[in-house]
């Protein structure tokens, strides 16, 4: 089976800019997310990929599929959702997907049938004959869905699905991806700006820093192999504890004030620390417990000083529109 998706030294420059700098990588996820600030380079990479924008050089496989060589069966393969509305208002919701449906390759009667069960998957059955100037936001985030979908694509590009959405139209796009992953063969790519999309839908993540790939993670093997994290706050003699804690596969580190780091190998359960601290007659005043995350994941990236790819050089980076400091509540 062909990869997801490979970069070969992909360069795209706009404006005289250089904005996506010799990306190379290979990513074999069935759902892949691209993270990134705003103005790493994301939407560009999707654009050049669908064979919007020119490569200044270096090029790429989607599906194994060349996006110069062969644009045109790669374009029948892809169901796309644009960030962006590109709608026809006066259009009825089932007309227009029929409209994409065609365009991408169905004859009309096939496109018509396809766009109805489209709108009835989204959950906009009964609003398929309203005109798309009268839907509300979470509606045409649906549409576009339905769209990208009625064609019966081997892969969807999905470009922030859940923009401006509200809490529970956000929970309803992500139910309807992670039922696309879970009961279909198509594979996915998801942009987004909120860490927690791609966590909830995502097996593999490509992160994006000034144009130029700052890590590739499977998510999968992240989980399979996550630590876990605690952080104490003791009363009484910890050396003999830390001892202890040691012997069982614990690393520790103890801190002035009682303190103390542990990371805990998976077959160890937080109630042997319990056991172990009263045994040696340790007060646990405080315990603090996490597992690594995506969020970590996406610091780490962010903080390094050079990017893996940074020796390939380019032009000046994009300037970022807005810096990671919202990461810590689910967004960039």
């Amino acid at each position: 089976m062909a990869s997801t998706l490979q970069l070969e030294n992909l360069t795209v420059d706009l404006g005289g800019r250089r904005i996506l700098d010799g990306l190379s990588g290979t990513l074999d996820g069935r759902a892949i997310g691209l993270l990134g600030p705003n103005g790493s380079g994301k939407s560009t990479l999707i654009n050049a990929l669908l064979g919007f924008y020119r490569t200044a050089g270096g090029g790429a496989r989607v599906l194994g599929c060349d996006i110069h060589r062969e644009l045109v069966r790669l374009r029948s393969l892809v169901g796309y959702m644009p960030e962006n509305d590109a709608f026809i208002a006066r259009m009825t919701g089932v007309h227009f997907v029929r409209y994409m449906a065609e365009l991408s390759g169905l004859p009309p009667k096939a496109a018509l049938e396809r766009a109805h069960e489209a709108f009835y998957y989204v959950g906009l059955g009964e609003a398929r004959y309203r005109k798309l100037g009268e839907y509300s936001l979470g509606m045409k985030q649906l549409a576009k869905l339905a769209q990208a979908l009625a064609h019966g694509p081997e892969m969807l590009i999905l470009d922030e699905p859940t923009n401006g959405l509200d809490p529970p139209a956000r929970q309803r796009m992500i139910h309807l991806i992670q039922e696309v992953r879970r009961t279909t063969g198509m594979r996915l790519l998801l942009s987004s700006h909120l860490l927690r999309d791609v966590e909830e839908t995502c097996d593999e993540v490509l992160i994006l820093k000034q144009g130029r790939i700052a890590g590739i993670c499977d998510l999968e093997s992240e989980r399979r192999a996550n630590r876990k994290f605690l952080e104490l706050e003791t009363a009484g003699e910890d050396t003999r504890f830390a001892g202890q804690l040691t012997a069982l596969g614990c690393e520790c580190a103890v801190l002035p004030g009682g303190r103390m780091k542990i990371v805990m190998p998976e077959k160890v359960e937080i109630r042997e620390i319990y056991r172990i601290a009263n045994r040696n007659a340790i007060q646990i005043r405080k315990l603090n417990y996490r597992r690594d995350s995506l969020e970590d994941i996406f610091l780490k990236a962010m903080h390094e000083s050079r990017a893996p790819n940074a020796e390939q050089g380019g032009g000046a980076p994009p300037p970022t529109e807005r810096a990671p400091q919202e990461a810590a509540h689910g967004g960039l």
